[in-house]
């Protein structure tokens, strides 16, 4: 029947829709180095839009690519044979615009993770982007300028790997972030850390069970500062996926709230003693152990 036909037709085209209808890419599964994003309810497509456009801008800066290069001079060559063109006949037009629609989609270094959740997105970054230096770099224009170029990000949270969410695969992640921080096993002294722990739609494990766990990945010379660590371990879960991403100077950059710091000169707004924003009647440090 013409009706079952319609319903299996819009079944496939759902089946093997992996783009937006802007072109950019959808990726069903959060997995490897993100951005785990908070926005303004029911603004969560308008964020993704606006997250692209910045993050490629940024990307194409830190991480130039030949791809990026080649597509530039390829439009100055097209530009260039427009008069040439033009002469042509409208055979030799529609040719060639036939052979650009055919031309494969272009590589890109972001995508959107489906989480079907109100005010969280994740975008996903390809090697050789490092989410961490990427989301450091946006924030501290932020810091500079004041300008958030964005309307509906709020908080900003990298993540340099994910796994499921189970005390193990948690801890071997953990503990291969934290290598590079435990090179220097002769430093003198050690640095001191906070484990920063979010939690979305799971209730499988506690809030108390994951940190006391991931604590001890960290070496017992190191300790525990919940009033101004140097070190954060960024934890992140959502259902039942966990991104970990260790940073610096977390406070100082206002925790990634990019919205924040932008209302930060705002009535109702004032700097804590470490000099993080804080709104009124927020606890400026929630305590984890």
């Amino acid at each position: 029947m013409p009706g079952d036909n319609k319903r299996k037709s819009d079944g496939k085209d759902r089946s093997r829709r992996r783009y937006r209808h802007d072109g950019t890419p959808i990726q069903l599964n959060i997995a490897g180095p993100s951005v785990w994003v908070t926005c303004i309810r029911g603004k969560e497509k308008a964020a993704v839009g606006e997250l692209y456009e910045l993050f490629e801008q940024y990307a194409a800066e830190m991480w130039p690519t030949e791809a990026s290069t080649s597509s530039v001079a390829m439009e100055q060559a097209e530009d260039s044979d427009e008069e040439v063109d033009e002469e042509e006949d409208i055979e030799k037009q529609i040719a060639k615009e036939m052979s650009a629609m055919k031309r494969p989609r272009k590589e890109t270094r972001f995508a959107s993770c489906q989480t079907n959740t109100s005010c969280f997105v994740v975008i996903s970054c390809k090697a050789p982007v490092d989410p961490i230096q990427l989301v450091s770099k946006h924030v501290e224009s932020v810091l500079k300028t004041g300008v958030t170029k964005t309307k509906y990000t709020q908080r900003l949270t990298p993540v340099s790997g994910t796994c499921v969410t189970n005390i193990q695969e948690m801890k071997a992640l953990c503990t291969r972030l934290l290598e590079p921080h435990l090179s220097d096993a002769t430093a003198v002294p050690k640095w001191t850390y906070k484990i920063e722990l979010r939690m979305r739609n799971h209730n499988t494990l506690s809030r108390p069970t994951i940190i006391e766990e991931l604590a001890t990945c960290v070496p017992p010379e190191y300790k525990v500062n919940l009033e101004n660590p140097e070190l954060f371990i960024l934890v992140e879960i959502w259902k039942s996926v966990c991104g970990i991403g260790v940073v610096k100077d977390y406070y100082e950059m206002q925790k990634y709230n990019v919205m924040e710091i932008a209302k930060s000169g705002e009535p109702g707004f004032k700097e804590d003693d470490g000099g993080r924003v804080e709104a009124k009647g927020e606890s400026a440090v929630q305590q984890h152990l």
